[in-house]
């Protein structure tokens, strides 16, 4: 046992202890939670290194090193540490993302070494519910997206990323990791969506992390030729009863501050904002 103030790479053995830091906010740690309960601890499975942050021999704070920087349960000189190794290692993470307060700590020692940054989303409201709208019914037509529609579901992905993100998943790799995250979304059953009567995707949206306790909807997106026409919220309706029903008993998101038009949808189908989120894009 540590008997020090101190971080390291956490091992496989140490799975235990840190699914119990991940426990304590469910909600806000279901991305990083739901990749350790299927891949565990090993770097090479989860696609990154699980840093730990220990006070006085016990684990207090986690930050997941992979695509993402993601700190977990951060305290201040947790962030301080998780910095300092970051800096040491070098920038390999596509973005970092987590609770406002310990990403805005931790991009504020990382970006003398690694900014500027492509932009910063400063405060992204994480909204959640536990239960379906009164008022709003469900869409009837949005429905599980079958493992045959992938060349159906995959452009309204990517033009989802990119008009959200500012740069296109089919960049490097030619979207190989990306057409491959698609795919297990569908493959599992957590990717919907409204086709209209030509057989293009009027709306989609994913359930994208999900644990026992909490999941997460994502990529929402509504084609532009269907803006305004009303089809958002009934959309979110249905995929909330999905995912309350097949997957977790809460339901989460997070949104840009300046996504009004969202915003107000979310709230409409009975979202409420619990928290913020920052994202760091690179």
């Amino acid at each position: 046992m540590l008997t020090q103030t101190t971080s390291r790479v956490l091992e496989p053995s140490d799975l235990d202890a840190a699914l119990a830091v991940l426990d304590r906010e469910p909600v806000a740690n279901a991305f990083v939670t739901s990749r350790v309960q299927v891949a565990g601890l090993d770097p090479w499975r989860l696609g990154g290194e699980m840093w730990g942050w220990y006070e006085d021999g016990m684990l207090t704070s986690l930050c997941y090193a992979g695509a993402n920087l993601v700190p977990i349960c951060a305290t201040p000189r947790a962030v301080r540490a998780f910095a300092d190794r970051a800096r040491r290692a070098g920038r390999r993470c596509s973005s970092i993302v987590g609770p406002a307060e310990p990403t805005t700590q931790l991009w504020r020692l990382l970006e003398p070494h690694w900014g500027p940054a492509r932009e910063v989303r400063a405060q992204q409201p994480l909204m959640v519910t536990d239960r379906m709208p009164t008022d709003i019914a469900p869409d009837p037509y949005v429905r599980r997206v079958r493992k045959d529609e992938m060349d159906t579901i995959m452009p309204a992905c990517v033009a989802m990323f990119t008009e959200e993100v500012g740069v296109s998943p089919m960049a490097g790799d030619g979207g190989l990791l990306y057409q491959a995250r698609v795919a297990e979304l569908v493959g599992s059953g957590r990717s919907f969506a409204r086709l209209d009567d030509r057989g293009r995707v009027a709306f989609k949206a994913e359930i994208g992390a999900a644990t026992s306790h909490a999941c997460q909807i994502q990529g929402v997106w509504v084609a532009p030729e269907y803006r305004g026409q009303g089809l958002a919220a009934p959309g979110m309706a249905a995929v909330l009863r999905y995912a309350l029903a097949d997957v977790a008993p809460v339901v989460s998101l997070y949104v840009n501050d300046f996504n009004t038009t969202a915003r107000r949808t979310y709230r409409r189908v009975g979202f409420q904002e619990v928290g913020a989120f920052m994202s760091v894009l690179f």
